[in-house]
């Protein structure tokens, strides 16, 4: 039985061991690994550092015996395709330090390590001098790339003294001085250099000393299951984007083409990536790949039943299999596009900053899923009742599945009903802007879903994608003004803050409002459409009348809030129709039900 002290192990090895045993397919970079990102000068401060023996930090390896696909090349080395153990060894972290190593030696015949092309094999120009170790610059001149040493047949002048030590070997490959020392010595006898204290020798001695004798250190893990990896992974890993579920499930997914058996590649980033390109359109393409795969999970676990997929959480997650998800893509796809369509079209909800629960994503997503009948007015109100009842019904994962119970129900065309509807008026007044807060979003949708127009332009839609494009907060504006209420004194900062006091605005009109007077910058756009625009804010048109009578009341804030509340209440009820529809108020606890 293995103990907590079993997990972690240091261990080290010789760094040509490291590289002989990545050749003979004892370690795996997986899929879930990301773009080398490392320029030739990293490469060299790399060797550099590995030349005076320092530290170099632990490569991270998982040993378990899950099995994950990986890449079948490692900067550009092809390695073996049979990929069979009772245990595997994958580089959790390292990935870049050990591809500039490979590389160094072997060179990149595919050209794919770096953006510029340039071959990696490093050469070690031996009459460079090293002097101590706080020389932190002839390193730039021993550690030569081809692109540095090639003068083109005299062309590139200032390469010309290198290649000519090249062409005495005096500058050799790395991987020559690892797998054919003697000739490189051989080579320096004859060149008139045999003497074992010439510093040419020298050089050449350190190099290999360095080959033979320095250390790569370790960490190896064991013992450990895959949420806790992703967790591990993301601490070590902090200059780096996170590790996740994700990239688990994508590795261990990922199926390689075998023309020869007839059978086909799967890689489920870039079925993921594909379909994002199709919807470019839509602001729902920025909707986070944990979500989408909680969604392609519910999908298969109401195809397959009996696949092991109970739940959305990473424990579950990690069980999805390439064939399930094969099975299922075609109609996901159809049933995804159809849940962003549906929030984009019908609600009016341009993005995903404002969707009130990423729960909903799934559920509708499980609606759409195999329903050639789709009842829009069905799921209008269900996404409104679920959205502003004053308890949040769909904040966990038992909800979730309550929920696509219920809406399979309607699907399936069996009966259905919904319970009492509450709301707390109270609650409304006190909602401010949080980009988290479930009854903020949904106030926000609610307004949208109006389709505001633009006061300035009342024939003009306000909520162009570029206001939610912009920014995690939509392009927000009190009715009444900050700073004016601060001046007037007519409102607690709480009645200020609220949701209630808040419309969508054009940056423009925005800017020339300011802080000004309610009562003086409506005067400005009162035109005969005017209160057809305040009414797509579900703004009372009372303020409009106080602006034509040029008088605020002293309480008008707490007036206009309140009529506000009223317009929300009956927008929502009108949503809800045939629901039995309680208002309630927390903070005088009284109550009216409308049937």
């Amino acid at each position: 039985m293995s103990t907590y002290t079993d997990r972690i192990q240091p261990t080290n090895s010789a760094i040509t061991t490291y590289l002989d045993n990545l050749l003979a397919r004892k370690y795996q970079i997986p899929t879930f690994q990301r773009d080398i990102v490392w320029e030739k000068e990293n490469v060299k401060k790399l060797w550099d550092s590995i030349y005076k023996f320092y530290p170099l930090g632990s490569i991270l390896i998982w040993k378990t015996s899950t099995k994950l696909e990986s890449h079948r090349e490692i900067g550009g080395i092809k390695l073996a395709d049979d990929f069979s153990s009772t245990e595997y060894q994958y580089i959790l972290d390292g990935q870049q330090r050990t591809t500039a190593l490979l590389t160094s030696i072997y060179g990149d015949k595919n050209n794919i390590y770096c953006k510029n092309k340039f071959n990696p094999a490093l050469y070690v120009d031996l009459t460079i001098k090293f002097t101590d170790a706080t020389d932190d610059t002839s390193y730039i001149e021993r550690f030569l790339f081809w692109d540095e040493i090639n003068d083109n047949n005299g062309q590139n002048k200032l390469n010309k003294a290198k290649n000519k030590r090249y062409e005495e070997k005096l500058i050799v490959k790395l991987e020559d001085i690892k797998n054919d020392y003697g000739n490189i010595e051989r080579n320096l006898h004859k060149g008139g250099y045999g003497d074992f204290e010439h510093p040419y020798r020298q050089q050449l001695a350190k190099c290999k000393e360095v080959l033979d004798n320095y250390r790569m250190s370790f960490i190896e893990l064991r013992g450990i299951e895959v949420a806790e990896v992703c967790q591990i992974f993301e601490r070590i890993n902090q200059a780096g984007k996170p590790l996740n579920i994700f990239d688990i499930v994508v590795a261990k997914t990922f199926r390689i083409e075998d023309k020869k058996n007839n059978i086909s590649g799967f890689y489920l980033r870039e079925l993921i990536n594909s379909f994002r390109e199709s919807i470019t359109s839509s602001l729902y393409t920025s909707v986070d790949d944990w979500t989408l795969l909680q969604m392609l999970a519910v999908v298969v676990k109401l195809e397959f039943p009996n696949a092991g997929i109970q739940n959305i959480t990473d424990m579950y997650l990690n069980k999805l299999k390439t064939e399930h998800i094969e099975a299922v893509w075609s109609n996901f796809q159809t049933a995804i596009a159809n849940t962003f369509k549906f929030f984009d079209n019908c609600l009016h909800i341009k993005g995903p900053k404002l969707i009130p629960s990423r729960y909903l994503y799934l559920t509708i997503t499980a609606y759409f899923y195999r329903n050639i009948k789709p009842n829009y007015s069905f799921l209008e109100k269900y996404f409104w009742y679920y959205c502003f009842h004053n308890e949040d019904l769909l904040s966990n994962t038992t909800h979730l599945w309550q929920h696509i119970e219920f809406i399979n129900q309607e699907k399936t065309n069996n009966t259905y009903s919904f319970n009492q509807f509450n709301i707390d008026k109270n609650q409304l007044k006190k909602s401010f802007y949080s980009s988290r807060g479930r009854l903020s979003r949904a106030i926000l949708s609610l307004y949208a879903n109006h389709e505001p127009k633009d006061w300035a332009k009342p024939h003009q839609y306000i909520l162009s994608d570029v206001y939610y494009l912009l920014t995690d907060k939509p392009n927000l504006h009190h009715i009444f003004p900050v700073n004016f209420i601060k001046q007037s004194g007519i409102a607690s900062q709480i009645e200020c803050d609220s949701l209630m006091n808040i419309a969508y605005l054009s940056q423009i009109t925005n800017l020339k409002i300011s802080d000004k007077n309610p009562l003086d910058y409506l005067k400005e756009y009162d035109n005969p459409g005017l209160e057809a625009v305040l009414r797509s804010h579900v703004i009372p048109t009372i303020i409009l009348e106080w602006s034509r009578a040029d008088a605020l009341p002293e309480n008008a804030l707490t007036m206009f809030i309140e009529e506000r509340i009223n317009l929300l209440l009956e927008a929502l009820r009108l949503k809800l129709e045939g629901i039995e529809f309680n208002v309630f108020d927390m903070s005088n606890r009284t109550d009216n039900i409308y049937p």
